[in-house]
């Protein structure tokens, strides 16, 4: 920005002179050409990388750069975004504005560990083992829900264990254990049994009264 004076003058071979006086004004309207990061998306688990703007000027003074940095938060802990906004300003108070977007967010389910499925027989034990879940951003809930299918008979039935792991941010992951509980073991007889015995006709032994247990 500035005036400039130019004279011009021209003669002739008799020394016949004229002149003429220009004036230049320059003027600076132009704002810097601001360049910013590329607008990113990344899970929140992932580093969040801030990357510098750069300007350059048409007059080629110098040019201010201002960083105003923005959070704006979403619909869960962790899912948001950053706006990074750069104002560049010339010597002549030509203003480029532009803005980064960051956006932060959780899509990854929990990692869901549950008890293995197992057959057992009705006399032994049923043990109900926990499951364990983790979150890559954050902490991880399990509800468990049981529902029990009658077999043929009221020792035989199976019983579906379903576990669902949520996190903060509504990723779910279920999984089911089956147990499957059965009577394959005959009752067994508490006395000694009878023994075959031959008799006459009119000697048949009385019937025994035996008793027996069940697993």
């Amino acid at each position: 920005v500035g005036m400039y004076q130019r004279m011009y003058t021209v003669s002739d071979d008799c020394g016949n002179v004229a002149t003429f006086e220009q004036f230049v004004r320059l003027l600076d309207t132009t704002a810097p050409e601001l360049t910013i990061p590329e607008d990113y998306t990344i899970e929140c688990d992932q580093d969040i990388v801030y990357d510098d703007a750069s300007a350059t000027d048409n007059c080629d003074g110098d040019v201010a750069i201002e960083l105003v940095t923005e959070f704006i938060e979403g619909d869960c802990p962790n899912s948001y975004q950053i706006k990074r906004t750069w104002t560049a300003t010339d010597d002549c108070d030509n203003p480029a504005e532009a803005t980064q977007t960051i956006t932060v967010q959780d899509t990854t389910p929990p990692e869901l560990t549950i008890p293995d499925d197992y057959t057992a027989e009705c006399s032994e034990m049923h043990p109900l083992e926990d499951a364990s879940a983790t979150d890559n951003c954050g902490e991880a809930f399990i509800v468990m829900s049981a529902d029990t299918v009658a077999g043929d008979c009221t020792q035989s039935y199976v019983v579906t264990r379903t576990f669902m792991a949520s996190d903060e941010c509504g990723n779910e992951t279920t999984l089911s254990q089956t147990i499957t509980i059965q009577d394959t073991t005959a009752p067994s007889f508490n006395e000694d049994l009878p023994m075959d015995v031959t008799v006459e006709c009119d000697n048949v032994p009385l019937v025994s009264v035996l008793t027996a247990t069940d697993n």
